[in-house]
């Protein structure tokens, strides 16, 4: 009997056949990332794909006044969150089973009032949401990405930036040649958030004197999409990464994109439920907006989205009393599906190695994020961990445990502790990725491939 235990490589764990699996999911994913680069983006491409597999919306579902066991509904909560829901055989009282994800990622915004002129160059102001490394933003090629209402209250699309034949946006950083000044300072101060303005464009229209570059940008943003100045105003428009998602690695074995954090928890969740039938426990695949900044607002896990829509579902069981859905909560179990961060031989100092995630170790459990003395974080109950642990290990699912870094070194959360609230068994569980909150960061195919394989066996 061995008494040691070592977390072994998930690469040397496929069986046959699987590698062909994953490097299709791998493809799957990436293309899911190209076309969701942001939380509207994502939403629609899930509501889109859940469609496709039969799924109808809330709406639908309340006209038509029953619910049964297999019913498939999504619920949209303003085209930031949505939740898929494979209704059970036995009654939601009896909980759920759930994995919870967010659509958002760290970025820019444009601010309300954003377009001006100064130095013959026409440029946005920026607002960053999220944690960033400001200085990361600067001389990378950037995208606009949004939704703009005009006076008519028209809602008009906007995407620059994104086709290879677009032109795309920027951000300068000051030459190393005058940089003296700006290299003395701290890595944090080098670039401020005032200074990430975009630059969007730089001939003049002809026969105005004053700021004819502005103007003629007006001009070219009316012309394609029948804007002005004053729409910005009601305009939700980000700025990320232009590009798409690349194979890392001659060997192909890791992808680089914007937005891991976390698409590919959500990916991986989104995909497991559509292939869900008939559940015991009614599956749900939540999709939230906002936990990238508190997860605070109407679509983020803060909100009552969630708690109203299983209120309405419940409702269409009959019988409805809010007993019922106290309980409903209370007997879930939850999956927190976010990432952590992978070791990185680069910055070894940051992570206790003997509780850290490895790239290519397989689907991560978190017990406990939180900060210092696990400040703001929810700690799964040893119950749920042992119990977790025996799914995985009974559906060969390679696993790891890890932590968000050393004791005091930092730390961070998730939407763990807004559901463990109810009453819910919840524990962390995802993909460690490399250069979490860069503009590109970089994720071990075969740790998404596990990430997958777990989240199914946890949701059937």
């Amino acid at each position: 009997m061995n008494l040691n235990h070592e977390f072994k490589s998930a690469w040397n764990n496929l069986k046959d056949g699987e590698m062909d699996s994953l490097m299709n999911y791998s493809k799957e994913y990436m293309n899911f990332l190209d076309n969701g680069k942001t939380e509207r983006r994502c939403v629609e491409e899930i509501i889109k794909k859940a469609k496709e597999k039969g799924f109808i919306s809330l709406e639908e579902a309340i006209k038509g006044g029953k619910l049964q066991s297999g019913c498939k509904i999504y619920a949209n909560n303003k085209e930031k969150g949505v939740a898929l829901f494979v209704i059970g055989k036995e009654s939601l009282e009896k909980g759920m089973k759930v994995v919870g994800a967010h659509v958002d990622s760290p970025r820019l915004d444009l601010k309300p009032f954003p377009l001006y002129e100064d130095g013959n160059l026409a440029l946005l102001k920026t607002h960053y949401y999220g944690g960033i490394k400001k200085y990361q933003w600067t001389s990378i090629p950037l995208s606009l990405h949004g939704v703009v209402f005009k006076k008519d209250g028209t809602k008009v699309d906007i995407n620059i930036g994104e086709d290879e034949n677009d032109p795309v946006l920027y951000i300068t950083d000051l030459l190393i040649h005058l940089a003296k000044d700006q290299m003395g300072k701290k890595l944090s101060e080098g670039i401020t958030g005032e200074g990430l303005n975009v630059i969007i464009g730089h001939i003049p229209m002809k026969d105005k004197e004053k700021n004819a570059v502005k103007e003629n940008i007006l001009k070219l943003l009316n012309g394609k999409y029948g804007i002005t100045e004053e729409d910005f105003v009601t305009a939700e428009i980000e700025v990320v990464p232009a590009g798409k998602a690349r194979d890392v690695g001659i060997d192909r074995s890791m992808i680089a994109s914007y937005g891991h954090d976390d698409r590919v928890c959500t990916f991986a969740g989104f995909k497991s439920i559509l292939e869900i039938e008939n559940p015991k426990y009614t599956a749900v695949g939540l999709f939230v907006d906002k936990e990238e900044v508190g997860s605070m607002g109407n679509t983020g896990m803060e909100s009552r989205f969630f708690e109203n829509t299983v209120a309405e579902l419940i409702n269409l069981e009959g019988n409805y009393n809010d007993l019922k859905l106290r309980r409903a909560l209370a007997n879930s179990k939850v999956l927190s599906a976010d990432v952590t961060c992978g070791f990185d031989p680069n910055f070894p100092d940051v992570v206790d190695k003997r509780n850290a995630a490895f790239m290519g170790h397989g689907v991560v459990i978190t017990k406990y994020t939180g900060a210092r003395g696990k400040g703001g974080c929810n700690d799964a109950n040893a119950e749920f961990v042992s119990e977790i642990r025996q799914l995985f290990n009974e559906n060969e699912v390679t696993w790891q445990i890890g932590e968000l870094g050393k004791v005091d070194q930092g730390g961070g959360g998730t939407i763990a502790y807004i559901l463990a609230n109810y009453g819910a068994e919840v524990i962390d569980c995802g993909v460690p990725v490399l250069s979490m909150h860069a503009p590109i960061e970089v994720v071990s195919k075969v740790d998404c491939y596990e990430t997958y394989k777990a989240y199914k066996a946890f949701l059937k």
